[in-house]
């Protein structure tokens, strides 16, 4: 059953990216029309090609969406997580009612639209089996776990804390591809293109601190950031932030309209009277000082 739901996955699935590759994974390992697989993050992370902490945001995107299941109380081999795909299980059991139904079943149609419990004992043979509960003195050991088991579909919150993001959850898994999902990147900030992307206040504010205003001036700060614009029209999209740090890398090596030297700024570089630079003139300077009769001459 693995082939139909991978091509489930293939055909249905709205996940993409690393997510994508993730489902895939996991329905590969399909045991039956139940559609319950297991799998481990780090098993999954050397399949998908991808970071541990990648394969886990995958996970909980998947199980936001309702694609996936985490049976809780159910383990697979080598203590693996049993995960349930209830889309594909919906409708690999709709495929086997229609096939029976053209076979000439008649009680197909009693039957429920699809299995409403899980057959645990046919997971046995996979290795999957009802997690132990260990016993406590303070408390009674549980029962075994009931024959529907038990399914989490969202995700507990977990600590804010440093996130993988070098693969985006659901977008390409090479950082030097262009991602095709332009709402989101793979930390969940915006990214826009060049075009897109307008001049933020703290970034107005960086421009008059640093002197780039009063050195370029309204029009020529405009011209400037159309320059800009125009050289970055053909690239990638980027978080917003990584299109203000280009921006003023930019505007900080922009020429100033009335002045001929790029880094002509009050200070530094400034052009001497006759148009030799600071380092000029004092060369100058040194070679007259060095031609001036001291007196003691033979």
């Amino acid at each position: 059953m693995s082939s139909e739901a991978r091509e489930w996955v293939w055909e249905h699935s709205s996940s993409r990216g690393a997510a994508r590759l993730v489902l895939l994974s996991i329905a590969d390992r399909v045991a039956d029309d139940q559609c319950i697989s297991w799998a481990s993050l780090s098993s999954l992370a050397k399949r998908t090609r991808a970071s541990v902490s990648t394969v886990r945001e995958a996970v909980e995107r998947l199980l936001l969406a309702g694609e996936l299941e985490q049976l809780d109380d159910l383990v697979g081999p080598q203590r693996s997580t049993v995960y349930r795909l209830p889309l594909a299980a919906e409708a690999v059991a709709q495929a086997l009612r229609e096939q029976r139904e053209e076979e000439g079943d008649t009680a197909v149609s009693n039957e429920p639209a699809a299995p409403a419990r899980l057959r645990l004992s046919a997971l046995r043979r996979y290795g999957i089996r009802p997690r132990e509960v260990p016993e406590s003195p303070a408390r009674v050991r549980k029962p075994a776990v009931p024959e529907t088991g038990r399914s989490r579909r969202k995700p507990a919150r977990r600590r804010t804390g440093h996130r993988h993001s070098d693969v985006p959850a659901t977008g390409t898994q090479n950082p030097s591809e262009p991602d095709l999902n332009r709402r989101y990147s793979s930390g969940g900030a915006a990214v826009l293109s060049a075009a897109e992307w307008q001049v933020d206040p703290a970034t107005h504010t960086w421009v008059r601190q640093q002197g780039h205003l009063d050195r370029l001036g309204e029009h020529g700060l405009r011209a400037a950031d159309a320059k800009w614009r125009a050289h970055r029209a053909d690239h990638a999209p980027r978080p917003a932030e990584a299109w203000a740090a280009d921006w003023r890398s930019w505007i900080a090596r922009e020429h100033a309209p009335s002045r001929p030297n790029l880094y002509a700024v009050p200070g530094k570089n400034a052009v001497a009277p006759g148009g030799m630079t600071r380092a000029e003139a004092h060369t100058a300077a040194l070679l007259a000082a060095l031609n001036e009769p001291t007196g003691t001459e033979q």
